[in-house]
């Protein structure tokens, strides 16, 4: 069951990035001056003179301009502080408690560790204006964002300020920064196709499309179906918000409906989890009446029981590939977008004994 979405005139405002500062050229060229003596009244060095010492902080005031702290420690290597950025998001709640983001944030720790970097956890509201403040404020010479939360358009700004990031995530058109991630829409093709493999022939997907990855997963699904010679029944498209509370009730409607489904492909662990449950719960066995796949593969997945099949991502090296990925910037090299291999894990969620 589909859940409303809010049009475009109801959605909040979109954040705006940091990049559009003033620099000290602009100052240095509205005042008269070299930015070098922009550069040292600022800071109150004695050798400007007080009168234009106080007209060049006047009209840095009046431009809002700051000294970019975080450029500054970059250039004398004084910091060894990466900022990895969570939102806060009212429309999605994800939790700093969900497995998959505390395996992500445990690699990248693993890896800035092991590489002589230390780790500052920020986690920011997605409708405001701050989330690179720990680099512009220097307390970081870098910024990891834990996904695509942010719009396109705010992280192509962010790169234009030549601001060192990395972002979990796949690969966008027009794209100017760097993304870490796996292929969705193979993933969502191979946990489908698996599903139909086995059997299934009316398979329901559970996640939330309104995201860049898992509108590519549920293509995947699309696709898995058309290479099968399979039409998928639009009635099984259950697009819901990553909450369990709100993936148990949206699943106990799928049930109630009584629209036939042999097969569930779940867009996160957690959420298959969810679907099992309330399948037992309702009679039904799972893999047995109802096969149910999974996406991530946390730990917790293999212990679970029926043991959830799943796609797994490459967590440790997804860490590594963004803690290297944000060094290349601070070095000065500009990193390509990295794409990481997925694979299905085949568990008993899935499997039947005639299989």
């Amino acid at each position: 069951m589909a859940r409303p979405r809010k049009t475009a005139d109801e959605a909040p405002p979109a954040a705006t990035a940091r990049p559009a500062r003033v620099q000290m050229a602009d100052i240095a060229r509205l005042a008269g001056v070299s930015v070098s003596a922009v550069s040292r009244a600022l800071r109150g060095s004695p050798d400007i003179g007080e009168d234009t010492r106080k007209r060049i902080v006047e009209l840095a005031r009046s431009l809002n301009y700051t000294v970019n702290v975080g450029a500054a420690n970059l250039r004398l290597k004084q910091n060894k502080t990466v900022a990895v950025v969570m939102p806060f998001m009212k429309n999605l709640r994800q939790q700093l408690t969900e497995p998959f983001f505390i395996s992500l944030i445990s690699s990248i720790a693993n890896a800035l560790t092991d590489r002589g970097f230390e780790m500052l956890l920020s986690r920011v509201d997605e409708e405001h204006t701050n989330f690179a403040d720990p680099y512009f404020t220097g307390r970081a010479m870098g910024l990891i964002f834990t996904g695509q939360w942010l719009q396109h358009d705010q992280l192509n700004e962010l790169a234009m300020a030549r601001v060192p990031f990395a972002v979990w995530g796949e690969q966008q058109e027009q794209q100017m920064y760097c993304t870490v991630g796996t292929d969705n829409r193979q993933g969502g093709k191979i946990a489908t196709a698996h599903l139909l493999a086995q059997g299934s022939k009316r398979i329901a997907i559970i996640g939330d499309f309104g995201s860049h990855e898992l509108r590519n997963r549920h293509e995947g699904y699309l696709l898995a179906h058309q290479e099968a010679g399979v039409t998928p029944d639009p009635r099984l498209y259950v697009n819901t918000r990553f909450d369990t509370a709100i993936v148990e009730r949206d699943t106990e409607t799928l049930v109630a409906s009584g629209v036939p489904f042999d097969g569930v492909f779940a867009c996160s662990d957690l959420t298959a989890m969810t679907v099992i449950n309330v399948l037992i719960r309702h009679g039904r066995k799972v893999p047995d009446d109802v096969a149910v796949a999974g996406y991530d593969d946390i730990e917790l997945a293999s212990y679970f029981r029926p043991a959830l099949t799943t796609v797994r991502q490459p967590i440790d090296a997804a860490g590594s590939a963004m803690v290297d990925a944000l060094i290349e910037q601070i070095d000065g090299v500009r990193p390509l977008p990295r794409k990481l291999v997925t694979e299905l894990v085949k568990r008993d969620s899935t499997r039947t004994e005639a299989a």
